[in-house]
Order: C-alpha cells, then sequence, then structure tokens
C-alpha cells in the first residue's frame, strides 16, 4: 500500500509539472506573437478580408468544380457540336450538310423584301432543307425587319440590289457608290452584317459602274421573266424546262405568281437531285469569289 501511494504521488508530481511548463509555454506566446499560428491569425487580421478578385476566383473553381461533379454524378454530357465536314465528305454550311460534288443551283429573288411572299418561299425551302438568296432593295429594309431578320438566322443570304432600285449605268460614279453602300448600311441596321454581293437593277452596268463597285456581281443565267408574265406555270416550265448544275435561276419576290412559282419549284428541283443553295454556297464548291468580277452561273 505504501508502495503504491508513492508511486501516485510521483506520477503526480510529474503531471504537475508538465501543466505548469505547458502554461508557461503559452504565457511566453501570447505576450510575444511570433508563433506560427499566431503569425498567420495576426496577417488575416492585418490584411483584412480576401480581395474580391481572388474570392471570386474561388467560387468560380468551386462553382465550376461542382459543375463537373454534377455532369458526372447526373451521367450527362455536353451535346457535340456539329462537324464542319464528315467522313462521307459532307459539309455543315446554313444548319445544314451539302454534298460538294452533287448538282445545286442558287434560286434568287429580287425587289423585296416583301413578308406575304418571301416567308412563303423560306417557308418552303426550309422544309426541304434549301436556303435561297435575296437581292433588297435598301429603302424597303426598315419596314420588313421581321422578315429580314428570319432571312439572316435561318441561313438564308441577304443581296444588295441597291437602295432606290435605280439604273445605275444613268448615275454618276459618287451616286453608284452611294446607291451601294446606303443599301449595305440598311440592312447591317438590322442584321448587325452588310451585304457581300451587289445585283444590279435590270442587270444594266457599264465603266462607270463596274469601276465603283467593290463587291462581286451576281447576274443569272436563268431568268424566269416572272416580273413580266406574272404567271406561275411560265415561270416553273421556264425553269425545269432547261435547269442544270450551277445555274443561278432570277425570280422576283413581289408578285404572289413568284411566290405560288417558287414553292412548286422547290420540291420539284429536290426530287431531280438538286441542292437548294445560296449565291455563296454555290460559289464555295464552284471556284469562289472576287471583289469587282461579274458571274452569271457557277457550272463546272
Amino acid at each position: 500500500m505504501r508502495r503504491n501511494a508513492t508511486q501516485v504521488k510521483r506520477w503526480t508530481t510529474i503531471f504537475l509539472t508538465a501543466a505548469c511548463m505547458l502554461g508557461a509555454t503559452l504565457m511566453a506566446y501570447a505576450k510575444d506573437p511570433t508563433g506560427p499560428a499566431l503569425e498567420a491569425g495576426a496577417a488575416q487580421e492585418m490584411d483584412g478580408p480576401a480581395a474580391p478578385e481572388e474570392e471570386n476566383q474561388a467560387e468560380e473553381a468551386q462553382e465550376s468544380q461542382e459543375a463537373q461533379d454534377g455532369a458526372v454524378s447526373d451521367g450527362q454530357e455536353t451535346p457535340p457540336q456539329p462537324e464542319e465536314s464528315r467522313t462521307d465528305g459532307l459539309v455543315l454550311s446554313g444548319g445544314r450538310y451539302l454534298d460538294p460534288n452533287a448538282p445545286m443551283v442558287a434560286l434568287t429573288f429580287d425587289d423585296g423584301p416583301y413578308a406575304p411572299v418571301g416567308n412563303r418561299i423560306m417557308d418552303s425551302m426550309e422544309q426541304y432543307d434549301g436556303r435561297c438568296t435575296f437581292f433588297v432593295v435598301g429603302d424597303r429594309v426598315a419596314s420588313y425587319q421581321a422578315e429580314i431578320l428570319r432571312m439572316y438566322q435561318n441561313g438564308h443570304e441577304i443581296g444588295n440590289h441597291t437602295y432606290n432600285h435605280k439604273y445605275l449605268d444613268k448615275l454618276s460614279a459618287e451616286q453608284v457608290r452611294n446607291q451601294v453602300e446606303l443599301c449595305r448600311q440598311a440592312v447591317a441596321s438590322v442584321t448587325g452584317e452588310a451585304p457581300a454581293l451587289v445585283r444590279l437593277p435590270g442587270g444594266r452596268k457599264n465603266g462607270t459602274v463596274l469601276a465603283n463597285i467593290p463587291y462581286p456581281i451576281i447576274m443569272w443565267n436563268l431568268d424566269t421573266r416572272d416580273w413580266k408574265t406574272r404567271n406561275a406555270s411560265s415561270s416553273i416550265q421556264s425553269v425545269l424546262g432547261g435547269v442544270k448544275d450551277g445555274d443561278i435561276i432570277l425570280m422576283h419576290e413581289l408578285y404572289n405568281a413568284s411566290g405560288d412559282a417558287a414553292v412548286a419549284l422547290i420540291p420539284a428541283l429536290k426530287e431531280r437531285g438538286f441542292q437548294l443553295v445560296t449565291v455563296s454556297e454555290l460559289a464555295r464548291f464552284r471556284g469562289g469569289l472576287q471583289n469587282g468580277a461579274v458571274y452569271y452561273s457557277f457550272g463546272r
């Protein structure tokens, strides 16, 4: 019993001694705050809260990690983006795939915009994966902004048919430039992008016209003469009777009969194996475009 009491007394003395030493050490840190733990705390107090940039970076990193974790846990993946070209040779253009080696034609419509006809044409074009080119008159654009936006957003092409539809061969150099540039500005004010192609009213040109239009000039090689006949059957026959790969077909947007003809021609051309493309798409696969040059077709 006496031995046990002695051991207890000895261990008690050791414990009290250790406690006193620990207390003294803590008192020393309190008086002289140079210990690593206190230095970190003091630095945080002196520097203040983390800078906003650091907080934002930390939050963004955490959110990014959470988004990645969530995608993994939910089994969801980012949907694949369409490929520009595929192993079968098809090329993405205007929201659908085209075969560069298959026949294609460009239906073009002058003198718009005019929504009652233009929207019918686009309805049919989009139903058959087709796109077309509308050569618009600048001073009409503000009255048909919704139609212009649809052309632009749905992959159709907007071309420049001057601002007032004046015969350019009767104008001065400055007037020619103004007619083209004002139309570009009118379209750009709606879509944010100016037309890249120009079509001359009546196809009329001279040296002054050619010297003052620094853009590709698009004519045609198949004329429906729909502006004169105002007859859908006549327009349809004029196209189906001789259409071939690379043709640029001239029609007009202002006439209901032209809309009737287009709605019939679009599926008929598709059935014959033609891809319905914009002028720029046709040029892309048939040799390209150059500023100031005049084009009638893009046959091979």
